[in-house]
């Protein structure tokens, strides 16, 4: 097969699936607010079932309303009639996934749902299949046609499925305020849980915090760079309140300029009005104010006093770039 007919199937694929998206905004009806409703009063979880790859997208749904604030659980329609279905309780809210609303399982699992009395949401792309009939509310997730050459694998329709989840999700998250805050709670681990959570005050603390006095000797600025070897220092007054900063660059810029420099003090060569960075501010935002400005390191503070230095290899070794 030629490449530009390897490209042209993909891009058909790719077309083909984003008009089925696009198809969904018709069936964002009266049915879709009362399931928001339904979801939101419910004192329970969401209990969400499926067979086949409507399973798989059912699960991935799960996952999402999980993770924004939304207690649900993924109940296999096939598992379900074997035992399964004692998940779902009194005040839980359950939904079922099926591009046809057809399928045996499904069939069977239905008045077992309905003699419950569970508030009963059906996702399919048939309106009047057994499933669309039995529901108490209908999620339309019809498709003109799959993206599968032969019109068969689920394609298109799932992927109608999981944008029609992901719209319930985020309408649940604004309804429930769900935060950034909120959000670093269920994400903890890895990068993204690490920009969520991770503080200036978690990664300064490993590292030497230089500083000498204003008034400070050149020779004293010099032992104290070279010792912390972090290639600057910060300048304090009496009060351990921030004055400036001394870099290594500030050194050989002054050793240019003055002819001798034994009787000049920190003051005399430090640099006014540093970059600096509150303590409790997120470690991301250190990040994006040193790409911002274009360096590598910032002063840490807190309520006006020098607390120490960030610096970019601290962010590298974390994984946030």
């Amino acid at each position: 097969m030629k490449a530009a007919t390897i490209k042209e199937i993909a891009i058909r694929t790719i077309t083909s699936e984003a008009e089925a998206i696009n198809q969904l905004r018709q069936f964002i009806n009266a049915d879709f607010v009362k399931a928001i409703e339904a979801i939101h009063s419910c004192k329970g979880r969401l209990v969400i079932s499926g067979i086949g790859k409507s399973a798989i997208i059912a699960q991935k749904i799960v996952a999402t309303l999980n993770s924004t604030g939304t207690p649900s659980a993924f109940m296999h329609a096939a598992d379900a009639i074997h035992g399964d279905l004692g998940m779902v309780q009194q005040e839980d809210v359950v939904m079922i996934i099926s591009k046809s609303g057809e399928s045996p399982e499904i069939r069977v699992l239905l008045p077992l749902i309905r003699n419950f009395g569970n508030v009963l949401i059906a996702m399919t792309g048939s309106e009047q299949s057994l499933l669309t009939k039995q529901a108490d509310i209908f999620l339309n997730t019809t498709v003109a046609e799959e993206a599968c050459p032969n019109n068969l694998a689920p394609t298109s329709s799932t992927t109608a499925q999981l944008v029609m989840g992901d719209a319930l999700a985020v309408v649940m998250m604004e309804l429930k305020g769900f935060s950034t805050d909120d959000f670093a709670k269920f994400h903890p681990g890895g990068a993204l849980g690490k920009k969520l959570y991770l503080r200036v005050a978690d990664l300064y603390i490993h590292n030497e915090s230089p500083r000498v006095n204003e008034n400070a000797s050149i020779k004293q600025v010099i032992v104290e760079i070279s010792a912390k070897r972090l290639g600057v220092t910060a300048v304090t007054n009496e009060k351990d309140e921030l004055c400036g900063v001394i870099t290594d660059g500030d050194l050989r810029r002054m050793l240019e300029k003055e002819g001798a420099f034994e009787s000049l003090k920190a003051k005399d060569i430090m640099t006014l009005g540093p970059k600096i960075i509150e303590s409790d501010e997120l470690a991301v935002e250190a990040l994006d104010r040193m790409r911002r400005y274009d360096i590598t390191q910032l002063v840490v503070t807190k309520d006006k006093k020098y607390m120490g230095i960030i610096h970019l290899h601290d962010l590298i070794r974390e994984g946030l770039i």
